[in-house]
């Protein structure tokens, strides 16, 4: 097949996997995985390629992650969290709401988005459970929160650990510039989830006091394993913080951790695969190949390479161009192989015409991280919630998704586009 046929076929193969999961014309997983066969069938990647351009550092962190929160949850810690967050918003629901939205945040800020929803998700579901509504905005709120809360530092996000490395900046460079923003779309935010969701909650002041009179220390079933497990995860989230320095992956920390817990408790291999959502990581192995696909062809480096150069060397021009390119880009495939195929792009485009590159680098990261909040295959936590959410009965459609979350990103967009031409780019 010819590299014009290759293109044609990669990107058709891309549209249809892509628009039969925007229509739910079939399950995810197994449209993702057709594409991710044909493609290799028609020649466009080798076994060997599709392979490669699966990213298992992710797949890794997924399953270790599972594990580890799907043995601890045996303990009862979710559901003591659960009655916590409730006593502590009075049982009303939006109060609920908010607290879990700070509560994903601040832990995807200091952690990583993925590893904060699935510890977040089950505590959720035992909350709505006792108040009987719906889990749906619960969901929706958290997923917003962790990718709002993971772009304000180096680990929060795997996109932003990509500049870090290639720019040579810190975790306190992160935090110094896109922190306030940050900070400000997430009370922005905050504020539309009231006039989404605030008054339209309606629990009866019996299921109020059904959830305040909880037992709390009663919800733990099994200390041993509590401690145990809070050791295992304490662990882990240290190997996430110092990862960089001690030069192991997030995949091997997280693997590491879930290998420790069967080691500390009687969990069999068995009944741990059981807690893994395989649906959802043969999903990811399937949308890495389509996506590899598309770069092995050419398409991202085009693209990228168009946005670079159609701003004739402004630095306004391009760091907006940047931005947004970044965000529309990330709502609709994976943001890992569109920043990893920018890095090298804004590097060289520094070495011909001298622009200062901090500014691009911090519109690249505010892009790709906000961006992925556009749609629900946007980000990897988008993924992980909707997954746990469909195991649970409440499967998210795409179009329902998108409708509330897509003008929710174009708006946070809009704040970082202001916010990085007065302070950046002028």
């Amino acid at each position: 097949m010819s590299g014009q046929m290759q293109l044609i076929a990669a990107v058709t193969v891309f549209i249809a996997v892509y628009g039969l999961i925007v229509f739910n014309k079939g399950h995810r997983t197994v449209v993702a995985f057709a594409g991710a066969i044909l493609l290799i069938l028609l020649g466009i990647l080798s076994q060997r390629e599709a392979f490669a351009a699966i990213d298992f550092n992710t797949l890794g962190l997924l399953i270790g992650m599972m594990i580890i929160v799907g043995i601890l949850q045996q303990s009862g810690l979710f559901e003591y969290l659960a009655v916590w967050s409730g006593r502590l918003g009075g049982g009303e629901p939006f109060r609920i709401l908010l607290i879990l939205s700070v509560i994903t945040a601040l832990l995807s800020a200091m952690l990583d988005n993925i590893t904060t929803v699935i510890l977040i998700v089950p505590v959720t579901f035992s909350i709505v459970e006792v108040l009987g509504v719906s889990p749906y905005p619960f969901l929706f709120a958290e997923i917003i929160a962790s990718n709002i809360g993971g772009t304000a530092t180096l680990i929060g996000d795997p996109p932003n650990i990509m500049i870090g490395s290639a720019a040579r900046l810190g975790f306190l460079d992160f935090i110094k510039n896109l922190g306030p923003v940050v900070a400000l779309i997430f009370l922005v935010t905050s504020a539309l989830f009231w006039l989404l969701w605030g008054r339209r909650f309606r629990v009866s002041e019996e299921k109020k006091k059904e959830l305040l009179d909880l037992d709390l220390q009663g919800q733990i079933r099994d200390p041993v394993l509590l401690r145990r497990g809070l050791m295992v995860l304490g662990l882990t989230f240290l190997g996430f913080l110092l990862h960089q320095f001690i030069n192991v992956e997030s995949a091997t920390i997280a693997l590491g951790g879930a290998v420790l817990m069967l080691l500390l408790t009687d969990t069999t291999p068995e009944e741990a695969f059981w807690f893994v959502d395989w649906s959802t990581i043969f999903f990811f192995a399937g949308l890495f190949v389509a996506v590899g696909a598309l770069e092995k062809v050419g398409v991202i480096h085009a693209l990228a390479t168009w946005s670079l150069h159609v701003t004739g060397g402004s630095l306004v021009a391009t760091g907006l161009l940047v931005l947004w390119l970044a965000a529309l880009a990330s709502a609709v495939v994976d943001n890992i192989p569109f920043v990893a195929a920018m890095i090298p792009l804004i590097k060289d485009l520094g070495a011909m015409t001298g622009m200062p590159l901090v500014p691009l680098w911090w519109a690249l990261a505010l892009g790709a991280c906000l961006g992925g909040n556009g749609s629900l295959i946007g980000a990897s936590a988008n993924v992980i919630v909707s997954g746990i959410a469909r195991q649970k009965g409440y499967p998210f459609t795409f179009m329902g998704f998108t409708r509330v979350a897509f003008p929710l990103m174009i708006l946070s967009i809009l704040i970082c586009h202001a916010y990085l031409y007065f302070f950046f780019l002028r």
